[in-house]
């Protein structure tokens, strides 16, 4: 899959995921909070399948 996340997306998606599954982790927040894992990944993947069912693209790649 071509890459659909990039710049301040990408960022906010590693953030809001490290720290849910960190609160989750720490038993801060109920289990609910591991699904921090979904934002972290996509972010680091650079790849967000919603995105792609829904045809965004917030990376700055030229389409060809």
């Amino acid at each position: 899959m071509a890459a659909n996340v990039g710049g301040i997306d990408k960022v906010v998606r590693i953030g809001g995921g490290a720290v849910l599954v960190g609160l989750a982790a720490a038993g801060i927040v109920g289990a609910w909070g591991w699904i921090g894992v979904v934002p972290l990944a996509t972010g680091l993947f650079g790849v967000c399948p919603a995105y792609g069912l829904l045809g965004i693209n917030t990376c700055p790649m030229k389409k060809q």
